[in-house]
């Protein structure tokens, strides 16, 4: 049970430095995203976070929402979605939909209507 709460700290830790604040380890990634997992692994048990690959690989793996890649290779990984900083994940645009459908609560209903979505700040 223990391993499982720290295989989540580890992936909400993984999702900040892969997505948003890799400088925050002193992790350099490439232009689509990708780091060097020897690397990475290394830098994150300097922050509290020991990991070895296999915990690793089963992290990218049981993710429910696939957060994270890893390379073909084995030996780079990079978060899926949902970057603040700039990277090419290679993706093609789509046209959206004629009906496109976001889930919210009645109080931010009309902010919504008038505003639009916005994105917004959140606590990490």
């Amino acid at each position: 049970m223990e391993k499982d709460v720290s295989l989540t700290q580890a992936s909400r830790f993984l999702s900040l430095v892969l997505r948003h604040e890799p400088q925050r380890i002193g992790l350099q990634l490439d232009t689509q995203g990708w780091a060097d997992i020897a690397d990475l692994l290394q830098r994150i048990a300097l922050h509290g976070h020991a990991l070895d690959r296999a915990d690793l690989q089963r992290l990218v793996q049981s993710n429910d929402k696939q957060r994270f890649a890893i390379s073909e290779d084995g030996l780079r990984i990079r978060a899926s979605q949902g970057h603040s900083i700039a990277v090419d994940l290679g993706l093609q645009p789509l046209e959206p939909p004629a009906w496109l459908y976001h889930g919210t609560v009645p109080r931010f209903l009309e902010a919504i209507t008038t505003q639009g979505l916005r994105p917004g700040e959140r606590v990490l």
